[in-house]
């Protein structure tokens, strides 16, 4: 960028430094010393900047509800299920096994914000603010938790409609259910985690099943039509649902400006399935993988082609078994062979190369076919749960197939949205320093106070 002012310090950037050009070797060190707290205090400065002067588009606005630490089950200011107890064993196909060690991200740079399933069994058609730990704790463990390697993770509890009352209509005997009130819940707790939260930071959307509708109206109604709100997208995992585009095209359905993810890179988009074995494809009174209109499909799109660019799934699977934990079930599967003497104590497996994934259309519905590589020959378990009647496929598994995968697209899209956000932000402000960018930012700053003081020590010694 030759000729232009961005290639100063100067003008929006603020005043140019002005550093002397004393000979000898003295000189020079005390030049290189100006220079570099002169660029590690603006580039500090601008790192914060980067955050701080984004518009707040709920300006004061705090809730009632969840300004409550107790109306959250995951949040960074908590102890709580997303922080630990997500060791995982891996399990090959010889039967060899190895542990694998969960870890948070240290310094995350952007939020995870996730909707949980329709999950709570209490009696009303809505559930209340109570979660319960074979319910909404169980599931936000096997669905969002481990996306804490990445990013901040906030999982607001809120009166969603219940496990009680889908299951009385399903039975034909419907109860009383409020699904604007758990719509409320929801914008509620997003305008309060931007408002007092956020910072400004970008922020991935996760749910599923009914998690996955909730956020769908509140992307629509608050994010799709914000340009603001838009450009804090890092993406949107609608998973175990229905997301509607129009046939041939990425963007149109249910949302005007945001579209299909089509890499691991890209942002500011959606990624959505709903799974069934490649075996057992949707019947035709399945409610996921149809269109809701003539012209309209629903999207499919693999993660494990975004992750890695191959079929193969990085599953994490309960070592319970339990894809739901109200739902009974026996023992512990044998997920190797129990001659081998293998004890799994960890509450996660992961089998490597175990399941596969494609999108596939089968008499007009679009979903994810599951294909399982078991092998009676080798020692490693030869099937997975998860399934519930043909027409709901493997729902109760959506996350956990692809838990792997998710968390990977979850960092890599991450790592894409900060580089691009913070050039951007150098781009208007017509800046070469941001907080991504900035070769010093605050690990400048700590180094520019160092010589700062070390300069003070050394200007003591000599006049001592």
């Amino acid at each position: 960028m030759s000729g232009s002012s961005r290639t100063s310090l100067a003008g929006a950037c603020g005043p140019e430094p002005v550093v002397p050009q004393p000979s000898g070797r003295v000189g020079t060190v005390r030049a290189a010393l100006r220079v570099l707290t002169s660029a590690a205090i603006l580039g500090a400065t601008a790192a914060a900047a980067s955050g701080a002067d984004r518009v707040n588009p709920y300006p004061g606005y705090e809730s009632a509800i969840y300004a409550d630490p107790a109306h959250w089950l995951c949040h960074p200011d908590t102890d709580d299920p997303c922080d630990h107890d997500l060791d995982a064993t891996v399990v090959t196909e010889s039967g060899d096994t190895q542990v694998e060690q969960w870890q948070a991200a240290p310094a995350p740079e952007f939020d995870c914000f996730y909707l949980y399933p329709t999950i709570s069994t209490d009696p009303t058609g809505n559930s209340d603010l109570v979660p319960g730990d074979d319910q909404e704790v169980y599931v936000v463990r096997q669905q969002a938790a481990r996306l804490g390697s990445a990013c901040r993770v906030f999982a607001p509890v809120h009166r969603q409609v219940t496990l009680t009352a889908l299951i009385a209509a399903l039975a034909g005997t419907p109860i009383p259910t409020d699904s604007a009130l758990a719509d409320a819940d929801v914008l509620d707790a997003w305008k309060h985690y931007i408002a007092n939260d956020n910072g400004g930071r970008g922020v991935l959307l996760i749910g599923h099943s009914q998690g996955a509708s909730r956020l769908i109206t509140l992307i629509r109604n608050e994010i799709d039509p914000s340009p603001e709100l838009r450009d804090r997208l890092v993406s949107a995992m609608l998973l175990g649902t229905s997301f509607q585009v129009p046939e041939g095209a990425d963007v149109g359905g249910h949302f005007v400006n945001i579209p299909l993810c089509h890499t691991g890179q890209d942002i500011r988009c959606v990624i959505s399935y709903a799974s069934f074995r490649a075996t057992a494809p949707p019947p035709d009174n399945s409610r996921f993988g149809r269109s809701r209109q003539p012209g309209w499909k629903a999207a499919c799109t693999n993660p494990a082609l975004l992750a890695s660019g191959t079929n193969v799934l990085h599953a994490y699977l309960p070592t319970s078994g339990a894809s739901l934990p109200i739902i009974p079930h026996g023992d512990p599967p044998a997920w190797v062979d129990p001659s081998l003497g293998v004890a799994i104590t960890t509450p996660f497996v992961t089998l490597p190369r175990f399941l596969e994934a494609e999108c596939s259309e089968h008499n007009g519905f679009s979903y994810l076919a599951i294909t399982v590589n078991g092998d009676p020959a080798d020692p490693r378990i030869d099937d997975i749960g998860g399934d519930l009647t043909p027409d709901w496929g493997l729902h109760l598994a959506d996350a956990s197939l692809a838990m792997g995968d998710l968390v990977s697209i979850a960092e890599s899209q991450g790592a894409a949205y900060t580089s691009r956000h913070q050039t951007a932000t150098a781009d208007d402000d017509g800046c070469a320093i941001g907080a991504q960018h900035d070769p010093f930012g605050i690990t400048g700053l700590l180094l520019g106070m160092g010589l700062l003081a070390w300069r003070r020590r050394a200007r003591a010694g000599r006049s001592s």
